[in-house]
């Protein structure tokens, strides 16, 4: 849809950048590892629980990554994301790029429609702030994650009837959890990698399920196919930036406006949409704590 840029500023946010992206990923790792260096040297219940966090968000992180590279838009290009995508990122969290990609292009194609494959995460919303609570409480209980779990358990047990995608997505997340786990014995810290699977059972469905609500949750206009009814961004601190919405995916609205446009130039479109007034009748979401107020009634 029109969007009131001009063709420079256009051409200026649809340029790709394989040094931003390469920082994407390092900063993605460099988190990784100072949360574990962190807990390493100073062992106590405060950073065991903020390294479980941490690194929760940072498996959100990959996942994020996983999406830009799916979409063709951090690196310049196709090979390098698909490189990147492959075997820097779905391994981490035992996604396949591909699969996934497939499904999101659905869900970009028809979004504002009954038609969208992901309305079921979000559709019933708002809801009481009591089943809210139990839903998130249900995933930090690790509910959720256990079944993630037990689906990577069985496609393990069943590796010789998957497809040949899915076979080569899950042999690289072994490959990179099992090198992760050789890592932390290599240095006596085994228990390291024991933190990054709590993170992956306890925090990151928890993270994942606000993201999922704060993209499309209780929207204007849920069946409308203007992105500005259906879809929200959300202005966060740097403390919901480093916990919840990590690499740039509060900006939601912009990417559901033109795909095509890097991740790492999502505020800077921001500002030029608000700029322009294209925002003029959009009610921009400011912070989580406001996002609570808008999914739940009473």
């Amino acid at each position: 849809m029109k969007t009131n840029l001009t063709d420079e500023e256009l051409r200026s946010l649809s340029t790709r950048s394989d040094l931003k992206a390469a920082w994407m990923f390092f900063c993605n790792y460099a988190i990784v590892i100072a949360s574990f260096i962190i807990v390493f040297f100073w062992t106590n219940p405060i950073t065991i629980i903020l390294a479980i966090f941490l690194l929760g968000a940072r498996q959100l992180g990959f996942g994020v990554l996983v999406h830009e590279c799916g979409h063709g838009t951090l690196f310049k290009s196709k090979g390098l994301n698909q490189l990147m995508g492959d075997w820097f990122a779905a391994p981490a969290v035992f996604s396949n790029m591909g699969a996934y990609s497939h499904v999101h292009r659905r869900h970009h194609r028809l979004a504002g429609s009954e038609n969208d494959p992901d309305l079921p995460n979000y559709k019933d919303y708002p809801v009481s702030r009591s089943r809210l609570r139990r839903k998130l409480v249900r995933d930090l209980s690790g509910k959720t994650g256990w079944r993630q779990i037990s689906g990577i358990a069985s496609s393990i047990t069943n590796f010789h009837n998957l497809r040949i995608d899915q076979q080569e997505a899950l042999t690289r997340g072994l490959i990179f959890n099992i090198t992760l786990l050789g890592l932390t014995a290599a240095v006596g810290a085994t228990w390291l990698f024991i933190l990054w699977v709590i993170a992956f059972i306890f925090v990151n469905p928890l993270i994942s399920r606000i993201r999922q609500i704060g993209e499309h949750a209780a929207v204007p206009d849920l069946y409308n196919l203007d992105p500005r009814l259906h879809t929200r961004s959300i202005i966060a601190s740097w403390v919901e930036r480093l916990f919840i919405c990590p690499m740039g995916v509060n900006y939601h609205l912009e990417h559901h406006l033109l795909a095509s446009i890097p991740v790492y130039n999502l505020p800077k479109m921001h500002d030029l949409l608000k700029n322009n007034d294209f925002y003029s009748t959009t009610h921009i979401t400011q912070g989580y704590r406001e996002l609570y107020g808008q999914v739940t009634t009473r």
